[in-house]
Parts: structure tokens; C-alpha cells; sequence
């Protein structure tokens, strides 16, 4: 196969240049709301998954985990029936009790089409090519890491003793208090072309996610936290809809932005978009955006049926208002 990427942008995209950081299917939900929005979109997504297919093939070929990455390709798929369809099959997962069983058929075509070409870049490129995605997906860095995380409140008879804990999964579910977090290695370097992508946005999208494994650790690697706190870009937050279970249990929207600005306090927020009806406290939201440089911006982003789930048409409308002033 050619070494070759196959193009990357639509020769005459329209709409701003949009960098959206994260992982997971808040990333997902972000990127099926920007594509209505804009044609120049590059996700750059995390790569510190530990569990599941993603676990496995990580462990088994030493790559960077593929499932966040999956994700965000079939997220970037077309509305017509070449991109429903693709976005299906990628999304596919093996049924069965054979060594087949739990993988997704997009994790195995990504590990392939890195094994083909020999670069984690040039094969999402093809992969990207092939689903007709509308857009670029990068990784933060092109090695796999651990994140990582001093967590208190895990033992009753000393709630201010800190623990460790190791693993994306081990955190997103810690019932503790996470009070740091951290990646190892720690000096991995950044992906050239996510840094890039980064540093030419007009508007970077942070959130929603797992807010410590989705949407801090992507900001840990080094040389994107820095690319994001250095670039001229618009930095627009949407900030989840409800506190998750064990890893933000009993954060208010507002301690969601504490804790980002703590683990980057250089960052500027130009933008928080948050759902009013999930908002106890406008007044204190709006004072910590505020804080942060930036403004709040109201908007029903909610799915109808009261799950915590951002509707993709209602978050697409919440990016046109805040990408068009």
C-alpha cells in the first residue's frame, strides 16, 4: 500500500476550522453536532484506553488503543447511505465466546491499516478515506499511555489518605475524589499533525466526556496542552449534563471548570455552553466562566427523553451561535 495519505480537507471547505479534543462518546457527540456546523473538522482524540477491545489489542500489539478513534471516524461518517452504513460497520462488534468475541470490527480495520502502512497518522487517514468521514481524526500522541491519578476518600478511617490508581477504567469508576492526575510517560511528545491542527483552529471544542479520563488527560501530553493554551483559537467548553458516577459524583458544573483550570491553569476559555435545565446555580456558573475569561452560554443541548445525553441537532444549533459571533 502506498505510504501516501490520501486527502485530508475538502479543497473548498466552508466554515470555520474546528479542533475538537477528547474521546470517548462525548467526543462523538461533539463531532455529529459539528459536522452540521462546519467541513473543516479535526478531532484529536485520546489515546489512554485501557479497557475492552481497545485494552486487548493495545496490549497484544503495543499500539495505541483504537476505540476512541473508531468513534470518532463513524461520528464523522455522512448522513446519506454510504456514510450510515459505514459508520455501522465500524461500530460493529463481535458477538460469541470466540477470541473474535467483544472486538469491533473498526478496532481490527484500524490495527490493520497501521500494520500496513506503518504509521499511525497515514493509516486513520485511509481509514478516514474509506468511511468518507468529514473530517480528520488524530491521536493526541502516537504512543500508548497510562493515565494515572492520586485519588482520596477511599478509605473510611482516613478519608484524606491518597491512593493511587492506575487505568482509565480504574478512574472513570473510582468512587474517591480524584485530587491529581497525571499521564506516563510523562514526557511522551504530542502527534506533529494534531499540534498543528491545534495551532491553525479557529475554535477548539473541549467536552463533554468522562471529564478526567476524556477531557483532561488529552490536555496532559505536553505539547497539546501547551498547543491549546498558546493558540489564538476560540476555546469552547460544553460542559456535561449530569455528574458521573464515581468519577465526578457530586460535581456541580461549575467544579467541572475548577478542576480544568487546575490542571491547566494557563488555559483562556472564550465559551461555556451548558443546558439551563441541568444548571442549579446560573449565578455561580456564570461567576466561575467569568473567572476563566469567558462568557456562559444557555442553550437546550439535552436529549428529549431526560437521559444525559446531548441532542446532536440542538448542540449543532448551541456551535452555529457561539462559531458565528
Amino acid at each position: 500500500m502506498s505510504s501516501l495519505s490520501p486527502s485530508r480537507r475538502a479543497p473548498n471547505s466552508t466554515g470555520p476550522r474546528v479542533v475538537a479534543v477528547g474521546g470517548g462518546h462525548g467526543l462523538a457527540a461533539t463531532l455529529r453536532a459539528l459536522r452540521r456546523v462546519t467541513d473543516d473538522i479535526t478531532a484529536v482524540v485520546a489515546v489512554s484506553d485501557n479497557g475492552g477491545s481497545s485494552g486487548r489489542l493495545r496490549r497484544e500489539f503495543d499500539v495505541v488503543p483504537p476505540g476512541d478513534l473508531r468513534m470518532a471516524l463513524a461520528a464523522l461518517c455522512g448522513d446519506d447511505s454510504w456514510g450510515r452504513t459505514w459508520s455501522k460497520v465500524v461500530q460493529h462488534r463481535f458477538s460469541g465466546s470466540g477470541e473474535l468475541a467483544g472486538h469491533s470490527l473498526g478496532n481490527l480495520l484500524i490495527t490493520a491499516l497501521w500494520e500496513e502502512t506503518g504509521d499511525i497518522v497515514t493509516g486513520l487517514d485511509w481509514v478516514g478515506a474509506l468511511l468518507g468521514a468529514h473530517g480528520r481524526v488524530l491521536p493526541v500522541a502516537t504512543e500508548p499511555l497510562q493515565v494515572v491519578a492520586d485519588v482520596a476518600g477511599l478509605h473510611l478511617n482516613d478519608p484524606q489518605r491518597l491512593e493511587r490508581i492506575e487505568g482509565q477504567v480504574e478512574i472513570a469508576t473510582t468512587p474517591g475524589d480524584v485530587v491529581s492526575l497525571w499521564l506516563e510517560p510523562a514526557d511522551t511528545p504530542g502527534c506533529v499533525a494534531a499540534v498543528e491542527a491545534i495551532r491553525e483552529a479557529d475554535a477548539i471544542v473541549l467536552g463533554p466526556g468522562s471529564w478526567f479520563t476524556s477531557v483532561l488527560a488529552p490536555l496532559l501530553v505536553r505539547d497539546i496542552g501547551r498547543a491549546v493554551t498558546e493558540s489564538a483559537a476560540r476555546v469552547i467548553v460544553v460542559l456535561n449534563l449530569a455528574p458521573q458516577h464515581g468519577e465526578t459524583s457530586g460535581f456541580s458544573p461549575q467544579r467541572h471548570l475548577e478542576v480544568l483550570g487546575k490542571q491547566l491553569p494557563d488555559l483562556r476559555i472564550d465559551t461555556v455552553i451548558a443546558d439551563p435545565t441541568r444548571v442549579g446555580d446560573v449565578a455561580a456558573l456564570a461567576a466561575s466562566t467569568s473567572a476563566r475569561g469567558g462568557r456562559l452560554v444557555l442553550a437546550p443541548v439535552s436529549a428529549r427523553d431526560l437521559t444525559p445525553r446531548h441532542d446532536v441537532d440542538l448542540l449543532a444549533s448551541a456551535f452555529g451561535g457561539v462559531l458565528s459571533v
